[in-house]
């Protein structure tokens, strides 16, 4: 259990801390400081080194979560509601990062490649607004996982 708490704990700070950052802080700053033509590459450059973490992320929260729900606490009849609250938000943050992956981020990738910015901007901004809805999913998991025990 050491190996997948750990793994599953830095995970899930990646994420959510990555989406703070980008949110919370570069957000503001870019578009403080560029006009759209460069503010759409920089977040493109930016994407494309955060999701590969995200990715990963994806894929050992759910592993990790789910050994550990099944051969530590022997299944989900023996976890308490904050495990199953846990399940719910990070499901729902994984079908989130799919639809971005695949739909908008990927239509703002080709928008670039064509140097159309208006549409790289639009899907710039459904991205936002996802990677928001996101980001308050995260806080509210780690908040669950933290204090969850303590509350149910």
């Amino acid at each position: 259990m050491p190996i997948a708490i750990t793994l599953h704990v830095l995970a899930a700070v990646i994420w959510v801390g990555g989406m703070f950052f980008a949110y919370v802080a570069l957000r503001p700053a870019a578009a403080a400081m560029f006009e759209l033509p460069q503010r759409a590459p920089l977040w493109s450059r930016v994407l494309v080194r955060f999701f590969p973490w995200v990715w990963a992320a994806v894929i050992v929260l759910p592993a990790t979560g789910y050994w550990m729900i099944l051969w530590v606490f022997e299944g989900f009849a023996n976890v308490k509601l904050h495990v199953h609250i846990m399940q719910a938000t990070g499901v729902a943050m994984i079908l989130i990062f799919l639809y971005i992956y695949f739909l908008p981020y990927q239509r703002m990738q080709r928008a670039l490649a064509a140097d159309d910015f208006p549409a790289a901007g639009r899907e710039l901004g459904r991205i936002r607004r996802l990677v928001g809805l996101n980001l308050v999913f995260g806080l509210i998991t780690i908040a669950d996982a933290t204090g969850g025990a303590y509350w149910w």
